[in-house]
């Protein structure tokens, strides 16, 4: 059964909406919890790179990472609901980029900070968000 453009049936539907519902939990649930306890992050961020060359841009950047993290959560969301509504291709396109250029900024973070495991953590969520590109682009 087709609902929109999603196929009950079809296990590449079901894929690429798990993928943007997936980028939906993670990136609001983590950018709600940067503007509901917004000191805490501060601190914790203003700690984190402490000794990193961003230290004293952590100011700038939190308030960026929050917008890029609740923009990607919400337009996943949005893609996610589309997707079983209609066609959202465009939408859901955007929504994989977005995820993958902020966790791309969130690797670069780690990386600058010299917290290498904290950036070898991001990686399989890098590659979640590829594999949302490539099942999103028919590759299968």
């Amino acid at each position: 059964m087709v609902v929109g453009a999603f196929d009950l049936s079809s296990a590449l539907s079901w894929a690429e909406w798990l993928v943007l519902g997936f980028f939906a939990v993670l990136f609001l649930q983590s950018g709600l919890d940067k503007v509901f306890d917004w000191k805490g992050n501060f601190e914790y961020h203003r700690g984190h790179f402490a000794s990193s060359p961003l230290a004293p841009l952590v100011p700038v950047l939190l308030p960026v990472l929050t917008l890029m993290e609740v923009g990607a959560g919400a337009l996943s969301a949005v893609a996610a609901v589309q997707y079983l509504l209609g066609n959202a291709e465009n939408l859901a396109l955007a929504a994989l980029a977005a995820a993958g250029v902020t966790l791309l900024s969130l690797f670069a973070g780690q990386r600058i900070a010299k917290d290498y495991a904290g950036a070898a953590a991001l990686v399989p969520y890098f590659l979640v968000a590829l594999l949302g590109l490539l099942l999103h682009s028919d590759a299968f």
